[in-house]
Protein backbone atom coordinates (compact mmCIF):
# COMPACT_ATOMS: atom_id res chain seq x y z
CA UNK A 1 0.00 0.00 0.00
CA UNK A 2 2.33 2.70 0.64
CA UNK A 3 4.42 1.96 -2.77
CA UNK A 4 0.93 2.58 -4.21
CA UNK A 5 0.46 5.38 -2.37
CA UNK A 6 3.91 6.59 -2.98
CA UNK A 7 3.58 6.47 -6.96
CA UNK A 8 -0.19 7.83 -7.15
CA UNK A 9 1.37 11.16 -4.93
CA UNK A 10 4.46 11.07 -7.36
CA UNK A 11 1.48 11.52 -10.38
CA UNK A 12 -0.48 13.97 -8.72
CA UNK A 13 2.91 16.15 -8.14
CA UNK A 14 3.02 15.59 -12.55
CA UNK A 15 -0.61 17.13 -12.57
CA UNK A 16 0.14 20.16 -10.37
CA UNK A 17 3.07 20.98 -12.08
CA UNK A 18 0.27 21.59 -15.11
CA UNK A 19 -2.32 23.87 -14.92
CA UNK A 20 -4.46 21.83 -13.37
CA UNK A 21 -5.36 22.74 -10.08
CA UNK A 22 -5.13 18.90 -7.28
CA UNK A 23 -6.48 19.00 -4.34
CA UNK A 24 -6.35 15.83 -2.19
CA UNK A 25 -9.41 16.20 0.77
CA UNK A 26 -11.02 14.26 3.59
CA UNK A 27 -14.69 13.99 4.66
CA UNK A 28 -16.36 12.28 7.02
CA UNK A 29 -18.50 9.74 5.80
CA UNK A 30 -20.92 7.55 7.77
CA UNK A 31 -18.51 5.10 9.73
CA UNK A 32 -15.07 6.23 8.66
CA UNK A 33 -13.06 9.48 6.79
CA UNK A 34 -13.15 9.23 3.06
CA UNK A 35 -10.19 10.83 0.96
CA UNK A 36 -10.42 11.86 -2.44
CA UNK A 37 -8.46 14.00 -5.35
CA UNK A 38 -10.41 16.70 -7.16
CA UNK A 39 -8.32 17.47 -10.37
CA UNK A 40 -10.08 20.92 -11.81
CA UNK A 41 -9.21 22.71 -14.74
CA UNK A 42 -12.52 25.20 -14.58
CA UNK A 43 -14.58 22.82 -16.13
CA UNK A 44 -18.29 22.73 -16.81
CA UNK A 45 -18.28 19.26 -16.06
CA UNK A 46 -17.52 16.40 -13.76
CA UNK A 47 -16.18 12.69 -13.75
CA UNK A 48 -16.54 10.84 -10.60
CA UNK A 49 -14.41 8.18 -10.84
CA UNK A 50 -14.33 4.20 -8.97
CA UNK A 51 -11.65 1.91 -8.61
CA UNK A 52 -11.13 -1.97 -8.78
CA UNK A 53 -9.84 -3.75 -5.55
CA UNK A 54 -6.60 -3.99 -6.89
CA UNK A 55 -6.73 -2.00 -10.04
CA UNK A 56 -5.79 1.76 -8.63
CA UNK A 57 -6.05 5.36 -10.22
CA UNK A 58 -2.15 5.30 -11.22
CA UNK A 59 -3.15 2.12 -13.42
CA UNK A 60 -2.88 2.85 -17.76
CA UNK A 61 -7.00 2.61 -17.73
CA UNK A 62 -7.34 5.41 -14.83
CA UNK A 63 -4.34 7.35 -15.75
CA UNK A 64 -5.26 7.67 -19.44
CA UNK A 65 -9.05 7.76 -18.75
CA UNK A 66 -8.10 10.87 -16.44
CA UNK A 67 -6.25 12.55 -19.42
CA UNK A 68 -8.80 12.09 -21.77
CA UNK A 69 -11.46 13.36 -18.96
CA UNK A 70 -9.36 16.58 -18.90
CA UNK A 71 -8.55 16.91 -22.47
CA UNK A 72 -12.13 17.20 -22.88
CA UNK A 73 -12.89 19.61 -20.56
CA UNK A 74 -13.94 17.55 -17.28
CA UNK A 75 -12.88 18.29 -13.61
CA UNK A 76 -11.92 14.39 -12.48
CA UNK A 77 -12.48 13.40 -8.66
CA UNK A 78 -10.91 9.99 -7.52
CA UNK A 79 -12.14 8.60 -4.72
CA UNK A 80 -10.01 6.28 -2.54
CA UNK A 81 -11.39 3.69 -0.84
CA UNK A 82 -10.09 0.02 -0.45
CA UNK A 83 -11.38 -3.61 1.04
CA UNK A 84 -10.18 -6.55 1.17
CA UNK A 85 -11.11 -9.68 -1.05
CA UNK A 86 -13.18 -10.86 1.80
CA UNK A 87 -15.61 -8.24 0.92
CA UNK A 88 -16.75 -10.58 -2.11
CA UNK A 89 -18.37 -13.19 0.96
CA UNK A 90 -21.09 -11.03 1.48
CA UNK A 91 -23.96 -10.49 -0.84
CA UNK A 92 -23.63 -8.14 -3.26
CA UNK A 93 -26.28 -6.26 -2.34
CA UNK A 94 -24.46 -5.45 1.66
CA UNK A 95 -21.24 -4.58 -1.02
CA UNK A 96 -23.22 -2.27 -2.77
CA UNK A 97 -24.55 -0.59 0.59
CA UNK A 98 -20.84 -0.49 1.74
CA UNK A 99 -19.34 1.39 -0.94
CA UNK A 100 -22.61 3.55 -2.01
CA UNK A 101 -22.19 5.28 1.44
CA UNK A 102 -18.44 5.48 1.31
CA UNK A 103 -18.87 7.37 -1.94
CA UNK A 104 -22.02 9.62 -1.31
CA UNK A 105 -20.92 12.17 0.98
CA UNK A 106 -17.47 12.79 -1.58
CA UNK A 107 -20.58 13.40 -4.49
CA UNK A 108 -22.46 15.24 -2.37
CA UNK A 109 -19.39 17.54 -1.35
CA UNK A 110 -18.35 17.81 -4.28
CA UNK A 111 -21.34 18.89 -6.04
CA UNK A 112 -22.59 21.02 -3.36
CA UNK A 113 -19.11 23.56 -4.18
CA UNK A 114 -18.81 23.42 -7.53
CA UNK A 115 -21.89 24.26 -9.91
CA UNK A 116 -21.12 21.54 -12.88
CA UNK A 117 -23.86 21.22 -15.59
CA UNK A 118 -22.83 18.06 -16.94
CA UNK A 119 -21.54 14.82 -14.62
CA UNK A 120 -19.91 11.40 -15.78
CA UNK A 121 -19.44 8.26 -13.50
CA UNK A 122 -16.54 5.62 -14.58
CA UNK A 123 -15.70 2.96 -12.49
CA UNK A 124 -13.80 -0.24 -13.38
CA UNK A 125 -14.64 -4.00 -11.63
CA UNK A 126 -15.34 -3.29 -8.01
CA UNK A 127 -16.09 0.23 -8.89
CA UNK A 128 -19.03 -0.38 -11.29
CA UNK A 129 -20.88 -1.87 -8.75
CA UNK A 130 -21.82 1.08 -7.06
CA UNK A 131 -22.83 2.91 -10.79
CA UNK A 132 -24.95 0.17 -11.77
CA UNK A 133 -26.50 -0.69 -8.46
CA UNK A 134 -26.38 2.53 -6.65
CA UNK A 135 -26.34 5.66 -9.14
CA UNK A 136 -28.31 3.57 -11.69
CA UNK A 137 -31.39 3.02 -9.25
CA UNK A 138 -31.18 6.06 -7.60
CA UNK A 139 -32.99 8.53 -10.30
CA UNK A 140 -30.54 11.13 -9.52
CA UNK A 141 -28.76 11.12 -12.11
CA UNK A 142 -30.92 10.70 -15.15
CA UNK A 143 -28.46 12.47 -17.63
CA UNK A 144 -25.21 11.48 -16.28
CA UNK A 145 -23.10 9.12 -18.86
CA UNK A 146 -21.89 5.57 -17.02
CA UNK A 147 -18.24 3.96 -18.41
CA UNK A 148 -18.16 0.46 -17.16
CA UNK A 149 -14.80 -0.99 -17.42
CA UNK A 150 -15.01 -4.68 -16.78
CA UNK A 151 -18.45 -5.35 -15.44
CA UNK A 152 -19.06 -7.90 -13.06
CA UNK A 153 -21.37 -9.36 -14.82
CA UNK A 154 -21.30 -13.13 -13.33
CA UNK A 155 -23.42 -11.18 -10.60
CA UNK A 156 -26.86 -11.46 -11.85
CA UNK A 157 -28.39 -8.13 -10.38
CA UNK A 158 -25.21 -6.08 -12.28
CA UNK A 159 -26.95 -7.86 -15.45
CA UNK A 160 -30.19 -7.39 -14.48
CA UNK A 161 -29.12 -3.69 -13.53
CA UNK A 162 -27.80 -2.99 -17.00
CA UNK A 163 -31.08 -4.74 -18.76
CA UNK A 164 -32.98 -2.19 -16.65
CA UNK A 165 -31.29 0.86 -16.88
CA UNK A 166 -32.28 3.86 -19.11
CA UNK A 167 -28.85 5.58 -18.43
CA UNK A 168 -26.75 6.64 -21.62
CA UNK A 169 -23.89 3.83 -20.69
CA UNK A 170 -20.46 2.39 -22.31
CA UNK A 171 -19.28 -0.95 -21.64
CA UNK A 172 -15.50 -2.14 -22.48
CA UNK A 173 -14.69 -5.72 -21.47
CA UNK A 174 -12.42 -7.99 -22.17
CA UNK A 175 -13.42 -11.62 -24.57
CA UNK A 176 -10.90 -13.44 -21.79
CA UNK A 177 -12.28 -11.99 -19.01
CA UNK A 178 -14.02 -14.25 -16.76
CA UNK A 179 -17.22 -11.95 -16.40
CA UNK A 180 -17.21 -11.84 -20.43
CA UNK A 181 -20.48 -13.91 -20.71
CA UNK A 182 -22.17 -14.03 -24.28
CA UNK A 183 -25.70 -14.61 -24.02
CA UNK A 184 -25.31 -11.42 -21.08
CA UNK A 185 -23.19 -9.40 -23.83
CA UNK A 186 -25.81 -10.06 -26.77
CA UNK A 187 -28.78 -9.53 -24.57
CA UNK A 188 -27.10 -5.87 -23.63
CA UNK A 189 -26.28 -4.97 -26.69
CA UNK A 190 -29.60 -4.96 -28.12
CA UNK A 191 -29.91 -2.07 -25.95
CA UNK A 192 -30.10 1.28 -27.47
CA UNK A 193 -28.99 3.28 -24.88
CA UNK A 194 -25.79 1.22 -24.02
CA UNK A 195 -22.41 0.84 -26.61
CA UNK A 196 -20.52 -2.55 -25.93
CA UNK A 197 -16.80 -2.37 -26.88
CA UNK A 198 -15.52 -5.95 -27.04
CA UNK A 199 -11.97 -6.43 -26.69
CA UNK A 200 -10.78 -9.42 -28.60
CA UNK A 201 -7.81 -11.37 -26.93
CA UNK A 202 -8.59 -9.47 -23.61
CA UNK A 203 -8.50 -10.07 -19.90
CA UNK A 204 -10.18 -8.74 -16.29
CA UNK A 205 -6.94 -6.11 -16.94
CA UNK A 206 -7.84 -5.72 -20.76
CA UNK A 207 -4.20 -6.88 -20.98
CA UNK A 208 -3.94 -9.13 -24.38
CA UNK A 209 -3.29 -13.05 -23.91
CA UNK A 210 -0.93 -14.33 -24.11
CA UNK A 211 1.02 -11.50 -23.06
CA UNK A 212 1.40 -8.90 -25.24
CA UNK A 213 3.14 -5.52 -24.65
CA UNK A 214 2.64 -3.39 -28.31
CA UNK A 215 -0.70 -5.04 -28.71
CA UNK A 216 -1.89 -4.13 -25.16
CA UNK A 217 -0.55 -0.37 -25.81
CA UNK A 218 -2.55 -0.55 -29.28
CA UNK A 219 -5.59 -1.76 -27.55
CA UNK A 220 -6.20 0.75 -24.78
CA UNK A 221 -5.39 3.31 -27.49
CA UNK A 222 -8.74 2.04 -29.09
CA UNK A 223 -10.08 2.20 -26.10
CA UNK A 224 -9.74 5.54 -24.94
CA UNK A 225 -10.15 6.33 -28.86
CA UNK A 226 -13.64 4.65 -28.35
CA UNK A 227 -14.53 6.56 -24.32
CA UNK A 228 -13.15 9.99 -26.19
CA UNK A 229 -16.26 9.30 -29.08
CA UNK A 230 -19.12 8.16 -26.34
CA UNK A 231 -18.63 11.60 -23.59
CA UNK A 232 -19.06 13.47 -26.64
CA UNK A 233 -22.10 12.72 -27.99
Amino acid sequence: MKRVAKEYIEQTIEWEESILKVNQRKINGNEKEITYTHIENGSPAVCFMFSGAGYTYEKPLFYYSTMVMLQNQYDVVHIHYAYDQDIFKHPLVDITKVIVNDMNPVITEVLQNHEYQGTVFLGKSLGTIPIINGIMKSGRFMKAKMILLTPLLKFDSIFEGLLSGNHSAHIVIGEKDHHYIPDKIQAIENKTNISVDKIPHANHSLDIEPLNTSRSITMLEGVMNRMEEFIKK
